[in-house]
């Protein structure tokens, strides 16, 4: 039994040490391709900013294609995490819409590197066959997303009824994927400004007039 609990308990050791490493080398990665592009980020180049070895790396994620598409994920389930509770809070169409253009923009704030690491990888990683490495999927999730919610308040005539619910929230999405390559030229950019002027403007575009014709019929 000795021998047995001895044995587990080298197995947890070794799971720990291997997540903590592959955290490590992940955190390196997200260095390595928002400071110097994707296309310079080596394998040696991040296997040298975590102090370690080609071999490592390619150990714990088979190549870089596979570290790529971790980077890709995990961003995409922190931004998920991160937004959700704080849309939730929001009873009203206003208070929602500007918790989503805010809240996505401090979480660039909050994930600098890692937002311009994806970015990278968006408009450069390819696999070996030309097929991107990033899942677009992704944002045209969260541009579905934000159009049901558009749609959901145009409803209870809390927003404008005669705005194309596609074509604001490509637009909101727009004017919010901007940012990373602002911040990538401007370190100093006040984003929680940017942020406020953003929802600012989209609620003036969004908001009920006089003669809004009311409530929209439920999208098809």
């Amino acid at each position: 039994m000795r021998s047995e609990n001895g044995t587990v308990g080298q197995r947890k050791d070794r799971t720990f040490i291997e997540t903590a490493r592959r955290a490590q080398i992940m955190a390196a990665a997200i260095d390595t391709i928002a400071g110097l592009g994707y296309g310079q980020a080596s394998l040696a180049r991040i296997a040298e900013t975590a102090g370690t070895s080609k071999g490592v790396i390619i150990y714990h994620f088979g190549g870089k294609d596979e570290l790529v598409r971790e980077l890709v994920a995990e961003l995409s389930a922190k931004g998920r995490a991160y937004l959700g509770p704080r849309l939730e809070a929001e009873p009203t169409g206003a208070g929602m819409l500007r918790a989503y253009i805010e809240s996505n923009l401090s979480f660039v704030r909050e994930n600098r590197n890692h937002v311009l690491a994806v970015v990278q990888i968006a408009l450069n990683a390819r696999a070996a066959d030309g097929s991107p490495l990033y899942d677009f999927s992704i944002r045209e999730a969260g541009v579905a997303a934000l159009r049901q919610i558009l749609i959901h308040f145009q409803g209870t005539g809390e927003f404008r009824a005669d705005f194309d619910p596609d074509v604001m929230a490509m637009a909101i999405r727009a004017a919010l994927d901007a940012v990373p390559a602002r911040l990538a030229r401007d370190p100093d950019l006040d984003i929680g400004r940017y942020g406020r002027e953003l929802a600012d403007l989209f609620r003036a575009a969004t908001r009920p007039g006089e003669g809004d014709p009311g409530p929209a019929s439920p999208a098809k």
